[in-house]
């Protein structure tokens, strides 16, 4: 693990290129927590949470995709009114603390904003069952300020297969292609994290612009199906794109991942569904029993070497998930950890020109493409 002298020299390299992290589901992890989540003071320490004001500031987090995340159980109109909520909630959270947040709804917003010391806040819709088969909607969102749509979470939808369920579609269908399309007419990031293999080749192959993938980390070190195969990193140069690391310990640590299927065959064998986010909860006394191994910084920045050394520099970055999962590795277990990763991969060589576009360069250039890109007739 990184030294107290070198987490503090990371820390010093990322107040000037600050993190933009591509996802965090803060607003989901307040919907479940208090009674009232936009009335959460986040500008003191949350207990029940990774993460709140002081933390982004101690990790440098100078940009941040929060998620508007609602359950794929959800469909049809309850799916679309729960994530206006979840819209919602994001845009109460960064009024009620204008001293530390700010709404960006373009990469120049999200430099001015950077620039001032306070987080820029975009929003991300995490699952395409949150349109609800449509694309009027889609563009509606779009108006509200959401940046990203991820295509499926971890069910499929009626158009694009996800990772963790059953193929159905073969990747996308037309409708699929349409959406694709859609994003990238109206200045939304594609995003391919929680989508299956197929669905990532087919949403590439339709592209004309920059994809993300907003939290998710390299297959070849760690085999999981969230996780990106080497050979769609490989395209990822032409398309422009970027994939984000995440934190997650069964996506970055093989021994968690072993650790991982059990607890999903142990879950078959008791008639729960795993997909569910209630589902792991329901293991409780299994998991008591049998622990899920630890996951470390060093994990992490293996999927980060690896990233680079397959898509090249200009397409990493980082998602870490904080708060979309229980589990975090030791050392990185809330926002104001970011340094301590930093701190790992100086160690291993990297500089700070290769720090920076890490940490928020990458995603900054993705975004620009993505607002040059756009024909929206609405705007």
């Amino acid at each position: 693990m990184a030294s107290g002298n070198s987490v503090a020299e990371a820390a010093e390299l990322l107040s000037r290129f600050p993190v933009f992290d591509g996802h965090n589901d803060l607003p989901w992890a307040l919907r479940k927590g208090a009674p009232d989540p936009a009335g959460v003071d986040i500008s003191r320490p949350v207990d029940f949470t990774h993460t709140d004001i002081p933390r982004l500031r101690a990790g440098r987090v100078g940009a941040q995709f929060w998620s508007v995340y609602v359950p794929a159980e959800l469909d049809g109109d309850t799916a679309v009114a729960t994530t206006l909520e979840q819209i919602d909630l994001v845009r109460r959270l960064i009024a009620g603390h204008p001293d530390a947040l700010e709404l960006a709804l373009t990469a120049a917003d999200v430099e001015r904003i950077m620039a001032s010391g306070k987080v820029a806040s975009l929003l991300g819709a995490e699952g395409g069952h949150s349109i609800g088969g449509s694309l009027g909607v889609l563009a509606a969102m779009r108006a509200l300020g959401v940046r990203y749509l991820t295509l499926t979470h971890n069910r499929n939808t009626r158009w694009a297969d996800s990772a963790t369920d059953e193929p159905e579609h073969g990747g996308l269908t037309d409708f699929g292609r349409e959406v694709v399309a859609q994003l990238q007419r109206i200045g939304m990031l594609v995003d391919l994290s929680h989508v299956a293999a197929e669905t990532m080749h087919d949403a590439l192959d339709v592209a004309t612009a920059p994809v993300i993938f907003s939290h998710s980390s390299a297959r070849a070190v760690t085999d999981h199906p969230r996780n990106v195969p080497d050979d769609v990193l490989r395209r990822l140069e032409a398309n422009g794109g970027v994939a984000m690391v995440t934190f997650v310990p069964a996506f970055v640590s093989q021994a968690c991942r072993d650790w991982d299927r059990l607890a999903v065959a142990e879950a078959a064998r008791r008639g729960i569904d795993y997909r569910s986010l209630s589902g792991p909860a329901e293991l409780g006394d299994w998991v008591g029993a049998n622990p899920m191994p630890v996951a470390t910084i060093a994990d992490v920045a293996d999927h980060v070497d690896h990233v680079r050394n397959v898509a090249g520099i200009d397409h990493v970055g980082i998602g870490g998930d904080f708060d979309g999962t229980s589990e975090l590795p030791e050392g990185l277990g809330d926002t104001s950890c970011y340094p301590a990763l930093f701190a790992e991969l100086i160690s291993r060589g990297w500089d700070e020109s290769d720090c920076a576009r890490l940490a928020s360069g990458n995603i900054l250039r993705v975004l620009h493409a993505a607002d040059s890109a756009a024909r929206p007739t609405w705007l």
